[in-house]
């Protein structure tokens, strides 16, 4: 389906000079002298490889239709992830990769959103929030009482967070996955 150029957001796909992409990151610029565009990054969805484009805002761009799909992830095998569709209990195998840096958030038997493009998965979308045990976490330095002070902690799928003092190692804690921050003590 045909949108204008100014419309596009991160998360979409998009059809580009026969390929498919999809967005990581777009920004409108309006410079001094003469009409504004906007500068996407994005991803080719079968090689990797990443690329900028600049279009007029009223230019039109081919924008793909995405279904979304929950899957209950099962394992991992080599660079792929099985997962386990809980309606029909069929496994679909889904590149590694389309995680990025929230891999280490994985956890079994997690419910997952998978967006598909005619049923080729593009994107992959975790909860916002996990729930993990402090493995490491530096002492309390004396007089460091400050709400506003903060410690590195290690958790248990090796990721370091800053958390307040109080915190120690042993401790569940909640995650903010997006940006790996610290949320709140787990409560149960």
């Amino acid at each position: 389906m045909k949108q204008q150029a100014n419309l596009i957001r991160a998360g979409q796909v998009l059809e580009h000079e026969g390929q498919r992409w999809t967005v990581l990151k777009q920004q409108i610029i309006t410079p001094g002298k003469g009409g504004a565009f906007i500068q996407v990054e994005m991803r080719n969805l079968k090689t990797g490889n990443k690329t900028n484009e600049r279009w007029r805002t009223a230019d039109t761009v081919e924008r793909l239709q995405t279904d979304q799909k929950e899957y209950t992830y099962s394992y991992s095998d080599g660079d792929n992830l099985v997962l386990m569709d809980p309606e029909t209990f069929e496994q679909a195998m889904i590149p590694a990769e389309l995680l990025g840096d929230q891999l280490p958030y994985l956890q079994d038997n997690m419910t997952i959103e998978v967006d598909l493009v005619e049923n080729d998965p593009v994107a992959v979308h975790l909860p916002s929030t996990a729930i993990l045990e402090v493995v490491e976490a530096d002492p309390v330095v004396k007089g460091q009482t400050a709400s506003s002070s903060y410690k590195p902690a290690k958790l248990s799928n090796g990721v370091k967070v800053q958390v307040p003092p109080f915190i120690e190692a042993g401790e569940r804690i909640v995650v903010r996955i997006e940006d790996s921050t610290y949320v709140e003590r787990f409560k149960g």
